[in-house]
């Protein structure tokens, strides 16, 4: 995924409508758009390379401060689908919610997003 810095105004308004709307209302279009401007925002507000978060088919980004990986699979790995991932970062779905249904997976010491979830913008 290309590198772009988001601005707080457009992860606040990008998480406004995560909360607001069911992800089976919104096109393809505007679901990764939706995703990848949280990913991005989660990224620059927990920077780091320690753990890779993927929204298949959408976007990964790495974050969180720690070891950093160079080659191969990440020890440190959060995958969920694009609904989930809305829901978490909106806070209409806690991170435990989520592991105990099995709508995430993550792997390794570090995959705990339960701290930085929902979103937060500082706005």
């Amino acid at each position: 995924m290309a590198k772009r810095t988001v601005t707080a105004d457009q992860a606040f308004a990008a998480v406004r409508r995560s909360a607001e709307v069911d992800p089976a209302a919104l096109t393809r279009p505007e679901i990764a758009d939706l995703v990848r401007t949280t990913l991005l925002w989660l990224a620059q507000v927990q920077p780091g390379r320690s753990v890779e978060i993927r929204v298949p088919p959408f976007a990964a980004v790495q974050a969180v401060e720690g070891l950093r990986h160079t080659r191969g699979t990440p020890p440190n790995v959060v995958e969920t689908d694009a609904a989930t991932w809305l829901a978490l970062v909106s806070g209409r779905l806690t991170w435990a919610a989520a592991r105990a249904a099995g709508r995430v997976s993550a792997s390794g010491t570090r995959a705990d997003l339960a701290a930085f979830l929902p979103l937060r913008t500082g706005v």
